[in-house]
């Protein structure tokens, strides 16, 4: 599958923030990156902090253009407002949901966890990280793969009552969606309303 492959920390420092996951550098260099980085900027355009937010959400979901857009139409087209259904369709795919429920540290290693076939739905083997989860759903770890380092490193000592859309069974190391979240629950700082606001026009 597709993903973003470039620099991360250039990315992060251009947001401010560690949105592919902890970062040394933005650590120590919390300015967009460049030779004038750390100095004043021109004043962005209307458009330049719409684009802005809609890369933001991109890179933290880690989600290419054209998904992306297939995303925001799928949100355009359904009850609700755009811009919370959109984030929640996000939140809802299988990847963010391993991520979410502390099987992987990051995103990225979340969806590798499930394009390498070690994560289940409803006790069968999905291997799509776009993979819409619903109400209902539990998601677990393979068998076979539960004693996978990466996966019991990420599980030690995460807090899973932080999420009050999801549950998890340590007994069994699988999670439960009981509903979709509400965007106050979401974590993530996107101005939702600046990507609609972006798409409307185009």
């Amino acid at each position: 599958m597709a993903r973003y492959t470039g620099p991360k920390s250039k990315i992060a420092r251009r947001f401010g923030e560690p949105i592919f996951g902890p970062d040394k550098v933005l650590s120590k260099k919390n300015y967009p990156p460049g030779q004038h980085g750390n100095s004043r900027r021109r004043k962005t355009s209307e458009y330049g902090i719409q684009l802005r937010e809609k890369q933001r959400a991109k890179y933290t979901y880690g989600v290419l253009e054209k998904q992306f857009r297939r995303t925001f139409d799928k949100a355009s087209r359904s009850r609700g407002i755009t811009g919370e259904v959109l984030l929640q369709l996000l939140e809802l795919r299988l990847d963010n949901m391993v991520f979410r429920l502390g099987i992987a540290p990051t995103r990225a290693a979340a969806r590798q966890l499930v394009t390498h076939r070690h994560i289940v739905v409803n006790g069968k083997v999905v291997n799509i990280p776009s993979y819409t989860v619903k109400a209902g759903d539990v998601i677990g770890v393979r068998e076979k793969s539960k004693s996978m380092e990466v996966i019991v490193n990420s599980l030690t000592g995460f807090n899973h009552s932080k999420y009050p859309w999801i549950e998890w069974d340590n007994s069994t190391s699988s999670g439960k969606l009981l509903h979709i979240p509400e965007r106050a629950d979401i974590p993530e700082s996107i101005k939702e309303q600046l990507i609609v606001e972006l798409y409307s026009k185009q």
